[in-house]
């Protein structure tokens, strides 16, 4: 076994740490206050080649792994998760339908665009009545006269609203006569039917784009369908499976941003005499977490290249998504306590840490619907 980075692995991870700590963080917390979405920096990561980092050069991607792709979504979340979820709905749930299912046309048209940060993609997959329950999708369309017609209603939507938005691949039933058929449709912004309601009111996640979508009488293309009519399951499902690399990534690394703040804390904070990095209750927290986030970043780095190799990955992408959120849950508490009263202060990123972690245990799968795919793999 090899646990070195490459020469490319390496120079990417310490670009997007040294793009994170100087850039990001400085106005993290005030983009978090606002709640506004961080234009600028999704574009200056566009102009990186970070928004396309795992698609090949010939569709406009940087040519990149899904392992760089792993580092560069937990560099940026060791700052902020604002900034990462964006970058990774557009990636793993935005680009990758179109780049999987997608016609020539399709590709052709949408991926140059959304590859070089040009536009945001976002999935439309979750609805009122079908989250965890995702295939209980209630959108339908229906073909009239060479166009699809659209009615229904998602929520819980990633980079749906911003001002470069492009486009959200939508499940929806397409089955005639009761027939229960799901497939993936192409809605681009500004067809008219197609709104995007207001932004949700959040506990974390404060400057990424989350809302509702409404769907009215829209009318797409026929040729909008995304790969065979009827596919919509299996391709939703295969998404999934991606999208759970990106946000275990996201775990680790706001685990570790968690850590950082915590031990930086920790060496400046005296009592009773000295610092209270030398109290063995406070070691003792220190010691653990590091060890849980060597051993979340091994599994979300395997899941990766699994990923590259064309192996199988749906389970070790659910175990490293399961561990993750968990961790990075008790890294941003323990890291809260060891602030004592100035973890309650929204001045001090670790705060900010502690809201956006809990997310992380219920999008892209709830943690019990992780244990479900874990024990369906292990044959239970």
């Amino acid at each position: 076994m090899d646990f070195d980075l490459s020469d490319e692995e390496r120079l990417l991870r310490d670009t997007v740490r040294d793009l994170a700590r100087e850039e990001i963080a400085p106005v993290a917390g005030e983009l978090d206050r606002e709640k506004r979405f961080p234009l600028e920096i999704v574009e200056r990561l566009g102009g990186l080649g970070l928004m396309g980092i795992p698609f090949p050069e010939s569709v406009g991607g940087a040519g990149g792994t899904s392992v760089q792709y792993a580092l560069a979504v937990e560099e940026l979340t060791r700052v902020d998760s604002s900034v990462a979820i964006t970058l990774c709905a557009h990636t793993s749930l935005g680009t990758q339908p179109i780049y999987l299912f997608g016609s020539d046309e399709q590709r052709e048209r949408l991926l140059p665009d959304l590859c070089a940060g040009r536009k945001l993609g976002a999935f439309g997959l979750t609805e009122p009545e079908a989250g965890s329950d995702a295939a209980n999708v209630r959108t339908r369309a229906r073909l009239d006269d060479g166009e699809w017609v659209i009615d229904g209603a998602k929520q819980f939507i990633t980079n749906a609203g911003t001002p470069i938005s492009g486009h959200v691949a939508i499940t929806a039933v397409t089955g005639e006569n009761g027939r229960k058929e799901i497939s993936n449709l192409i809605v681009e912004n500004g067809t008219p039917g197609y709104e995007q309601g207001e932004p949700y009111r959040k506990m974390g996640w404060n400057a990424s784009d989350t809302r509702p979508l409404s769907f009215a009488g829209a009318r797409v293309p026929e040729t909008n369908l995304l790969g065979p009519r009827g596919a919509g399951m299996r391709q939703f499902l295969e998404i999934l499976d991606i999208g759970r690399i990106g946000v275990a990534a996201m775990g680790v690394g706001l685990a570790q941003g968690a850590l950082d703040e915590a031990l930086a804390y920790a060496r400046e904070r005296n009592a009773f005499g000295k610092p209270i990095s030398t109290y063995g209750a406070i070691q003792a927290k220190l010691a653990d977490i590091s060890t849980e986030i060597e051993a979340a970043r091994l599994l979300t780095l395997r899941a990766a290249w699994e990923k590259d190799n064309g192996r199988p990955f749906t389970l070790t992408a659910s175990q490293a998504k399961l561990k993750t959120g968990r961790l990075a849950v008790r890294a941003a508490e323990e890291a809260v306590q060891i602030h004592g009263g100035y973890g309650y202060i929204e001045e001090y990123p670790v705060c900010r840490f502690y809201r956006d972690a809990k997310i992380l245990t219920i999008g892209e799968g709830t943690d019990e619907i992780q244990q479900m795919v874990i024990a369906r793999a292990l044959g239970a």
